[in-house]
């Protein structure tokens, strides 16, 4: 039965291992157990599920995937969690628990070998430093995702599902957009967490698109005209995309193009949708 979501639980096997919070690893494990079963709900976990956990601390969501899932592994990076996450999940016959960066690791052989290549679900309490390259490098690699369920800070859960015009909006919004649809299905309080962190969480549901919304010639030159963008958020985006010397784009192409998408010359990236980055790269490649 899951019980580390009781906080007296969690300080018990924590004390247990005389275990030491490590800041490099961003670490903060969820105390409360009406959240735990949100994630759970959302994350819509069956019998039939195999889910890839990313980050499973002590193993306190990891208790409650188990009892739900058919099978688990989880990925953690900080070896000195390894001994706990044996004790408190020795229990269950169906978790794999693997000392590893989730960036190094093969998802597409992972989902090939215990899941016969269908798509798996992802569930993960990412600590804010290294969630942009987790989402983007299991989007990116095209390896078959149903969801990806993840506890967040609340600025970046805002920031991927904002629209055009936002001060939130910008390459990370674009991203998860194109390959996926975002809810945000919970705000979590600091105090739902141990330690206590210094800003609010969320929880956020992806939803993977089989197909992206918009066609568009090549995918990895479209995200480097978003990210040419917004890397200076100030300048017009003839500007942006003339200056930035990654991508092979003159302020005169430039121009052409975004005139030919019948847009002023004054016209900001942060004002563009999915659709208008998608015909202007097209535009931008030729």
């Amino acid at each position: 039965m899951a019980t580390l979501g009781i906080p007296e639980n969690t300080i018990r096997i924590l004390q247990k291992f005389d275990f030491h919070f490590q800041k490099k690893f961003g670490q903060n494990f969820l105390i409360d157990p009406h959240v735990l079963e949100r994630i759970i709900a959302a994350a819509d976990i069956t019998q039939e599920d195999f889910v890839l956990e990313i980050g499973p601390g002590i193993g306190t969501m990891t208790q409650y995937l188990c009892e739900h899932a058919r099978a688990v592994m989880a990925v953690e990076i900080d070896r000195n969690l390894i001994p706990i996450l044996e004790e408190t999940l020795h229990a269950y016959d169906n978790v794999m628990i693997v000392n590893e960066d989730i960036l190094k690791l093969d998802i597409l052989e992972i989902a090939e070998k215990h899941n016969g290549g269908k798509p798996i679900k992802v569930v993960a309490n990412l600590p804010y430093y290294i969630t942009t390259p987790i989402i983007m490098g299991l989007f990116e690699s095209h390896v078959p995702l149903e969801s990806v369920t993840v506890m967040v800070q609340k600025e970046v859960a805002d920031r991927m599902q904002a629209g055009p015009g936002t001060k939130e909006y910008g390459a990370l919004s674009l991203a998860v957009q194109y390959y996926s649809s975002a809810e945000i299905v919970a705000n979590v309080p600091p105090n739902c967490f141990m330690p206590r962190p210094k800003v609010g969480s969320a929880v956020i549901r992806l939803t993977c698109h089989k197909e992206p919304p918009v066609l568009v010639r090549e995918e990895a030159f479209l995200f480097r005209v978003i990210r040419a963008s917004f890397n200076q958020r100030r300048k017009t985006l003839q500007n942006g995309l003339g200056n930035d010397a990654s991508l092979p784009v003159s302020k005169e192409q430039a121009a052409a193009a975004i005139k030919a998408l019948g847009l002023p010359s004054t016209v900001r990236g942060e004002t563009l949708t999915l659709e208008q980055f998608a015909a202007l790269a097209d535009r931008l490649a030729t």
